[in-house]
C-alpha cells in the first residue's frame, strides 16, 4: 500500500482551492460591456467559419457566435481533441435550447491551401475570424519554420481564399506583440497583418485585424501554469521580477474582437484598451493568497530569468494622447492609421520558395528584412 505523506495531503488541499480562482477575479477593473445588439444584427444568419476554432480564443469566438443564430458555423482546426470538445459542447446548446445553427467541426490546416480551399467552396463562408496561429513566445523562437508556415502562409492561404470566394469580412485575430516585436511569434503576426492589409485593397472582401494583450486562462498563459505550479505545492515561477503584461479574460476579448468586426469598413488594424498592465510578480502573490496560502511561506516564488524573445514590459497598445488612434463608437476600442502595402515589400513568393531550406538564423533575417519594425532579442 502506498504511504500518503503530509505533503501529499497539503498538495490535495491546495489543488482543491486553486481550482476556484476565476480569471476575472485577478483583474483590478470592470470588465468590458459591449453592445449585444449590433453583434446579434451583424451574426444572424451568417455562413461563419472560424479557423483555429478549437484554441482558447477560437472556442470562445464560437460559442460568443453560436448564441446569436448564425446560419451555419464552422469551426475548423489542426488538432482534433479541441475540436470534439467545442463541438459536444455547443451540440449540448443546441439539444438544450433547440436552436436552428448547422454547426459544421472540420480538421485540416491552414497552411495546407487545397484542404482550405474545399471548406472555402463547399461551405461558401460570409463571416470569416481568423484564429489560426502559433502563439507561444519562446517555442516560435526554437521553431520560426513553424511560425511561418502558418501565421504567415496559412494567413495568405485563408485571406486570398476569402476575396475568391466573396466573404463579406475577414477578421485577423492579432497580438500587442505584432507592435515592435522582439520575437518571432510577434513578427509573424504583424506579417499577418499586412497581408490582410493588402488583400484589403484587391478584392471585394473587408479584411480587418485586431491586436489585443494577453488572456487570462488561455492555453500557455500564466495563470493555468501558476495553478498547476501551486496543485503541485510550489515553487511559482516568475521570469522577472518587474515583468509587466496587460491582461482580458478570454469573454472580454472575444466580445471586443466581434464588436470591432461590426464597425469594419476595411483596412483597419483595431487596438483595444486593456487598461493598466498588471506585474506578474504581483499576480503570483496574489494567486497564491487567493489559494488560501502564503507567499514564501506555504508557497515559495522564484525568479527564473526572462525566456528567449521575451520582453520585460509590453508596448501600450492605445496612447490617449496620439492623435494616430482613432475613437469608435466604443470607448476602449480605437483604429491605429496603416499605410497602404506594396506586394513586392511583402516577398511572398520568396518566402514559399525558400523559407523550408533555411535555418533560425536565417529565417530571422529575412523576417528582420521583410518586417523593418522586427528586431530580434539576442
Amino acid at each position: 500500500m502506498k504511504r500518503i505523506s503530509l505533503s501529499d495531503d497539503l498538495r490535495k488541499e491546495q489543488s482543491l482551492k486553486i481550482i476556484n480562482i476565476k480569471p476575472e477575479e485577478l483583474l483590478d477593473r470592470y470588465e468590458v460591456k459591449l453592445d449585444s445588439d449590433d453583434i446579434k444584427d451583424f451574426i444572424k444568419d451568417e455562413v461563419v467559419l472560424v479557423t483555429g476554432g478549437g484554441g482558447s480564443i477560437g472556442s470562445e469566438l464560437c460559442r460568443q457566435i453560436f448564441k446569436y443564430n448564425p446560419k451555419k458555423l464552422i469551426v475548423f482546426d489542426i488538432y482534433e481533441n479541441n475540436a470534439y470538445d467545442i463541438q459536444m459542447e455547443l451540440e449540448r446548446i443546441n439539444f438544450k435550447h433547440k436552436t436552428n445553427v448547422e454547426l459544421v467541426v472540420l480538421i485540416g490546416s491552414v497552411y495546407n491551401s487545397k484542404r482550405l480551399e474545399q471548406v472555402y467552396k463547399e461551405h461558401r463562408p460570409t463571416l470569416v475570424f481568423h484564429a489560426a496561429a502559433y502563439k507561444h513566445v519562446p517555442l516560435m523562437e526554437k521553431s520560426p519554420i513553424e511560425a511561418i508556415r502558418t501565421n504567415v502562409l496559412g494567413t495568405n492561404n485563408s485571406a486570398v481564399l476569402a476575396n475568391k470566394y466573396g466573404v463579406k469580412k475577414f477578421v485577423l485575430v492579432s497580438s500587442d506583440k505584432a507592435v515592435r516585436s522582439t520575437n518571432v511569434m510577434g513578427a509573424t503576426k504583424r506579417y499577418a497583418e499586412m497581408i490582410v492589409s493588402y488583400n484589403n485593397e484587391i478584392g471585394p472582401t473587408k479584411f480587418s485585424s485586431v491586436r489585443f494583450g494577453n488572456v487570462l486562462g488561455s492555453n500557455g498563459s500564466v495563470i493555468p501554469l501558476f495553478k498547476k505550479q501551486i496543485s503541485d505545492g510550489g515553487p511559482v515561477t516568475v521570469t522577472h521580477k518587474d515583468i509587466t503584461r496587460y491582461f482580458m479574460t478570454i469573454p472580454e476579448a472575444v466580445g471586443l474582437i466581434l464588436q470591432s468586426a461590426t464597425y469594419a469598413n476595411g483596412g483597419e488594424v483595431f487596438i483595444l484598451d486593456m487598461g493598466n498592465p498588471v506585474k506578474i510578480f504581483d499576480l503570483a502573490h496574489k494567486m497564491v493568497r487567493l489559494s488560501g496560502l502564503r507567499p514564501n511561506v506555504d508557497i515559495d516564488i522564484v525568479i527564473t530569468g526572462l525566456r528567449p524573445g521575451e520582453k520585460l514590459y509590453e508596448e501600450l497598445l492605445v496612447d490617449h494622447n496620439n492623435n494616430e488612434h482613432l475613437k469608435t463608437e466604443h470607448s476602449r476600442i480605437f483604429i491605429e492609421k496603416q499605410s497602404n502595402v506594396n506586394y513586392d515589400l511583402l516577398e511572398l513568393n520568396y518566402v514559399k520558395d525558400n523559407f523550408e531550406s533555411l535555418n533560425n538564423d536565417e529565417l530571422k533575417e529575412m523576417i528582420c528584412r521583410i518586417i523593418p519594425s522586427y528586431h530580434p532579442d539576442n
